[in-house]
């Protein structure tokens, strides 16, 4: 291989870690649900499984997650068991006749199934760009809260729509972002139930899942 071949390899493989860098997620808790799979790239299959995670508030989330077939044995039943992961929160979008729903979950990329419960953990840091007007609102009880959509870059041209929110002084400080600005945060992954309206007198249970923010920087 020739040193200009081995610089150009050098700098790819140094420009896919820095990405890789932009999108940390670290989680510990319990499978709720086996492996269902999701779908084969390359000869590879991928699967999709729930972890909770609980809160210091005694709330608890149910985070998804995705896992290669090559990471971990996917036919064994692990239910019940706790597990250590680290990975990157990733988005895709499913279309269907009427519209497309932005999905998201935790990409594996390290698992291990834990001999023992142990405490849990939930953290994320996401380093991306500002991709829709922040909305800042109020409750009725005066409680700041802004609502932040953060495309994230993946290797090979590819980005993760993440949705974030923030409270407080951080969504006060977040509701003068503009469109395209370049953000660092750190927070947790949480799950939210709401009521969709799928008809004139049909709603149905659905989960969303976001980032709830504890600290951030805006990047010049």
């Amino acid at each position: 291989m020739s040193n200009d071949q081995q610089r150009g390899d050098k700098t790819l493989y140094d420009t896919t870690e820095r990405i890789i860098e932009n999108n940390q997620v670290h989680l510990r808790g319990k499978m709720v649900t086996g492996f269902s799979f999701s779908h084969e790239l390359l000869g590879e299959g991928f699967y999709t499984a729930q972890v909770t995670v609980d809160r210091l508030s005694e709330v608890t989330d149910t985070i998804p997650i995705m896992v290669s077939e090559r990471l971990i044995d996917v036919t064994q039943d692990y239910i019940g068991k706790y597990v250590e992961i680290r990975g990157q929160f990733r988005s895709y979008n499913q279309y269907n006749e009427e519209h497309n729903r932005l999905i998201l979950h935790v990409f594996a990329t390290k698992m291990e199934i834990l001999e023992e419960e142990d405490y849990p953990i939930n953290k994320i840091y996401l380093d991306g760009y500002i991709c829709k007007p922040t909305v800042y609102r109020k409750t009725p009880l005066g409680r700041e809260i802004a609502d932040i959509l953060l495309a994230v870059n993946r290797p090979y041209g590819k980005s993760d729509y993440i949705p974030c929110i923030c409270w407080g002084r951080n969504a006060r400080y977040a509701s003068a972002f503009a469109v395209g600005g370049h953000v660092l945060l750190w927070g947790r992954i949480q799950s939210r139930e709401y009521m969709k309206r799928i008809g004139e007198n049909q709603s149905e249970k659905r989960i969303a899942y976001e980032v709830s923010v504890s600290k951030l920087e805006y990047v010049d």
